[in-house]
């Protein structure tokens, strides 16, 4: 801020500037009131007179400042205004309102502040180049209330946010862990985290994640874990909100061109099970290319569930073709299949395997001569299907 010490103003000018100051500083608050739109319901309770007491230091401040005649002390004279400011900062980030609103009621304050006492200088005569030293040291003076404002607007936002932020964490924990009801309600009060009627697990990298979080529901969490993927890439699981029903296509459009794991839409307090299932889906390398919805891979997922058994229910219903070549083995493999899935119909196998009638015909009858019976025993029938129905694991 410019010396005070090559601003001397008159006594009388002085004067007249102390005794006007609480009708300025009443101007000041009424015209930020109607000029700035944010602020309208802000001077009323506890916040109003925050917010009336950082104005009357901040004129109080500059008088002071600007008058005094002790170089090197400056600093203490608007100490009060410089905290005051700083705490009407804080309080703004309480209240949700941003450093843009803040600094368009500081311009406005500044204007009607100068424009008071400076039409209270001009009434006493004060001349032209004294006048304008007194214009840059309310503006500078303006600009160091503003900065201090801005920095406990900050720190605030750095404190609650950072609270709010782990709170919420714990609260994704509670609900993975599946912790009691009322344990999570709580859990959810002290997150300032209103619950919604359902959750979704979402799988996704972690390299996608930052582009993907600003589309969805601001109350979107995130599980704290420590997942990969089979390749070994970091994983991130998050928890959004009523994304079922048509919220589940906006949710598709967010994640397009990713590869994520959608799991399936739960009560809140469910969300543990699908959380359990786009992890598995995740282990099963089913979103390699895309994004994924596990209610298109339930099948995948049901017979995969196991993949020690799988293989070995496969070794067993395909013990009969264990001494055959491996190229005979696999087109016998791939027949019995279709066939299964076709329900023995032989033009819609053969089209299936892009072959003629005649060879779906020699194959099958080469499975009856190694199977026998067995292929018209529902047991088997069934055993066949569950086996051939996944890729396998091995």
């Amino acid at each position: 801020m410019t010396s005070a010490q090559q601003l001397r103003l008159p006594e009388t000018v002085l004067s007249a500037m102390w005794s006007a100051l609480p009708s300025v500083a009443e101007r000041t608050v009424a015209g930020v009131v109607a000029e700035v739109p944010s602020y309208a319901d802000a001077f009323s309770g506890r916040m109003g007179r925050t917010i009336g007491k950082a104005v009357q230091q901040a004129l109080e401040g500059f008088l002071k400042e600007a008058t005094d005649p002790h170089p090197g002390q400056g600093a203490s004279s608007i100490g009060p205004a410089l905290d005051g400011a700083y705490t009407l900062g804080r309080g703004e980030a309480r209240s949700g309102r941003s450093t843009d609103v803040l600094l368009a009621a500081y311009r406005v304050g500044a204007r009607i502040a100068w424009r008071d006492l400076s039409a209270i200088a001009v009434s006493h005569g004060l001349a032209g180049d004294a006048l304008a030293l007194f214009a840059e040291l309310v503006f500078a003076y303006i600009d160091q209330l503003s900065a201090f404002s801005v920095s406990g607007h900050a720190d605030e936002l750095a404190l609650t946010g950072l609270a709010r932020q782990r709170n919420r964490e714990q609260l994704a924990s509670q609900l993975l862990n599946k912790a009691e009801a009322e344990h999570l309600i709580m859990a959810a009060e002290r997150a300032d985290w209103s619950p919604p009627h359902t959750l979704t697990a979402v799988a996704l990298p972690v390299s996608q994640e930052r582009g993907v979080v600003g589309m969805l529901d601001p109350r979107t969490l995130r599980a704290a874990d420590d997942s990969h993927d089979p390749a070994g890439n970091a994983v991130a699981i998050l928890l959004v909100p009523d994304a079922g029903g048509p919220g589940r296509s906006r949710l598709f459009e967010s994640l397009a061109g990713r590869c994520a794991v959608i799991g399936p839409t739960r009560p809140w307090m469910d969300v543990a099970s699908s959380v359990h299932r786009v992890m598995r889906a995740v282990e099963l390398n089913l979103a390699a290319q895309m994004t994924v919805d596990t209610d298109d891979c339930l099948t995948d997922l049901v017979l995969r569930a196991d993949p020690d058994a799988l293989d070995d229910l496969r070794a067993k219903v395909l013990a009969p073709l264990a001494d055959l070549r491996p190229t005979a083995k696999d087109k016998l493999i791939e027949t019995l299949r279709a066939w299964l899935l076709h329900h023995g119909r032989r033009d819609d196998v053969a089209a299936t395997l892009f072959v003629h009638p005649q060879t779906v015909r020699y194959r099958i009858g080469q499975l009856r001569e190694l199977y026998g019976d067995k292929l018209e025993d529902p047991t088997t029938v069934l055993q066949l299907t569950l086996a051939l129905g996944a890729a396998p694991t091995g």
